[in-house]
């Protein structure tokens, strides 16, 4: 995944866009860029690896050498960015969040005859960034080389530009898959992924950009330049997992969204008569924790906290890269209180179970430390699909996720074509995916919410949402 902060403005902007874009750390933790606008000395650029240290101490260091009333940042989980690039449109600065799932095509279609190079990262890939820089590049001005960029791209282009003449242009994904926020203060404006980045820096809300609208940002002003589409598919996980607490997307705030997800949840279990008898109900931190307050609430089952999370060296989960070691990390990461614990019946909420291999460790250390039941509810469906819109999962295909590895164990091949029951829990399949992944772990019994549940807690149309990940359906 990856976030962004941008500001234009009469004064100075670069520690208002410092700490905007540190205020996106919890949507990436690979690379951390800025790139900062003056009208005399032009642009100048820092991009840093943020794999082992947060984005405040990496760029601390280049805060005395940043001079501009113009900027933008980025946190990518996918390339060094913002880039700049000089091109016949002129000198401008580009960040991006998506994915971009037709690269060789793309540079074999429009480049494969222009002597058009690409710097190929390590992994051999091209950055994303890079591409649809290029592809921006292959139309006469900005707003039909972006929307060039965003149509011709299988999946998903958010794009921030940072022009020579200081000014911002914002383009939201044509389905409106990520958020796309203008806050304002009195001596300019900003845009931003998250919108409490721009509340805690004294920004108000100024616009929301709907899906494929293009807005061009000045210091005293906001023009549309391409008015937003009718279709939206804004992503669910956005409030399942990876939002941050309080921010609204859509008018929907995030944990507000998680305590409705989780008391229906419970509301859902009383009716079927299938909650458990347990002495505590408690979340995985830090996502899952809000679900499981609104579990907690609906059933009337005290909500307590068996195990905390160390953080002050090792504040995000989903660092680092390599899986062995964040898989020991989270596990050095877990304090028991063990007064909470031995000889209780636990029973926890999770924002999701993607590959599974974090919560074994979970599930083990509670039983070492005296659970004497464990308990698991995922706060969304099954995981089905690898998303092709966002890069907020390591999952290479679908067979890194637990619930289509299961299904491949229980009926080859031949449970794909049923994975709609598979992902039901009121069908036989659906029971057996239960009970197949109940044994693996040693859960005591463990649910999953339903789709329909799930939007429901969200309150928007369900036709506005992405549910591609759950369902394979765009």
């Amino acid at each position: 995944m990856g976030g962004f902060f941008g500001a234009v403005s009469r004064r100075s902007v670069v520690l208002d866009t410092f700490f905007g874009t540190d205020y996106h750390s919890h949507l990436g933790t690979r690379y951390g860029g800025m790139v900062v606008f003056d009208a005399e000395e032009g642009f100048r650029r820092a991009i840093h690896h943020i794999d082992n240290a947060q984005f405040r101490t990496k760029f601390e260091q280049d805060l005395p050498e940043f001079k501009g009333t113009s900027a933008i940042g980025c946190i990518s989980d996918a390339d060094p960015q913002p880039l700049l690039v000089r091109s016949h449109l002129g000198m401008y600065a580009v960040s991006t969040i998506g994915m971009i799932n037709n690269a060789e095509e793309l540079i074999s279609r429009y480049f494969s005859d222009h002597g058009h190079q690409f710097m190929s990262m390590s992994s051999g890939k091209v950055n994303q960034t890079e591409l649809t820089a290029a592809l921006i590049n292959e139309k006469d001005d900005f707003v039909s080389g972006i929307r060039h960029a965003q149509e011709v791209i299988e999946g998903s282009m958010t794009i921030l530009l940072l022009l020579s003449d200081g000014s911002i242009i914002a383009a939201r994904d044509l389905m409106g898959r990520l958020p796309v926020l203008i806050g304002r203060d009195e001596n300019g404006h900003c845009v931003s992924f998250e919108s409490f980045a721009y509340q805690k820096l004294e920004y108000a809300k100024a616009y929301e950009l709907g899906p494929g609208e293009i807005v061009h940002i000045y210091a005293d002003r906001f023009e549309i330049l391409q008015p937003r589409r009718d279709k939206m598919k804004i992503c669910a996980f956005l409030w399942a997992y990876y939002g941050y607490p309080n921010s609204d997307y859509e008018g929907v705030n995030v944990e507000v969204m998680r305590y409705r997800n989780g008391a229906s949840m419970a509301r859902t279990e009383m009716e079927n008569g299938t909650l458990p008898d347990v002495d505590y109900v408690a979340g995985i931190p830090d996502s899952g924790v809000p679900h499981a307050i609104g579990y907690s609430n609906e059933s009337h089952k005290p909500f307590a906290r068996p195990f905390v999370k160390y953080t002050p060296t090792w504040p995000r989960s989903f660092m680092p890269l390599h899986q062995e070691e964040r898989n020991r990390i989270a596990k050095m990461k877990q304090v028991p209180v063990n007064e909470l614990i031995e000889g209780k019946k636990l029973l926890f909420v999770d924002d999701s179970i993607v590959r599974g291999t974090q919560l074994r460790e979970t599930v083990n250390f509670l039983y070492e430390s005296g659970a004497e039941e464990v308990h698991m509810r995922a706060a969304c469906p099954p995981l089905m699909f690898r998303c092709r819109f966002l890069n907020f999962s390591r999952a290479e295909s679908e067979m890194d996720l637990l619930a289509r590895q299961i299904v491949r164990e229980l009926e080859g091949e031949e449970g794909d074509r049923h994975l709609e029951e598979y992902a039901d829990a009121r069908t036989e399949r659906g029971q057996c995916l239960l009970k197949t992944i109940c044994k693996r772990f040693g859960f005591s019994s463990l649910g999953y919410q339903g789709i329909d549940e799930m939007l429901a807690a969200i309150g928007l149309d369900k036709e506005q949402v992405c549910t591609y990940c759950w369902t394979g359906k765009e």
